[in-house]
């Protein structure tokens, strides 16, 4: 999509800190950290948010998680992470393109919002 965010970023068209890139799959840091480690997992399709995966696309949101478990391990989160992922404005998806945001290096509260 030609005004998305994170499409823009995967074309290279918006610098990003990559943390790791495949065919299918970039993870790259968030520009504005929730925690000491806070990576974003997106797939390289367009994809609109969690409501739009399919048995089509589910392969590919499998890999996103094989994704969260090898950028885990790069950023050494031995103590544990969080991953999140907003669905629609009401939950406080800020780009619509499916995105799991990884979130380590401290102690995460537990209080829900």
């Amino acid at each position: 999509m030609s005004d998305c965010l994170f499409c823009k970023i995967i074309a290279g068209e918006i610098p990003s800190t990559k943390v790791y890139e495949d065919e299918t799959v970039l993870a790259f840091r968030d520009i504005a950290p929730q925690a000491p480690t806070h990576i974003l997992v997106i797939p390289k399709a367009h994809i609109k948010d969690a409501g739009e995966i399919t048995p089509e696309n589910s392969a590919l949101i499998a890999h996103c998680m094989e994704v969260v478990a090898i950028v885990a391990k790069q950023e050494n989160l031995t103590g544990g992470f969080r991953v999140v992922s907003n669905c629609g404005a009401d939950a406080g998806q800020t780009v619509n393109h499916l995105h799991f945001h990884v979130l380590g290096g401290r102690e995460l509260s537990l209080q829900m919002a």
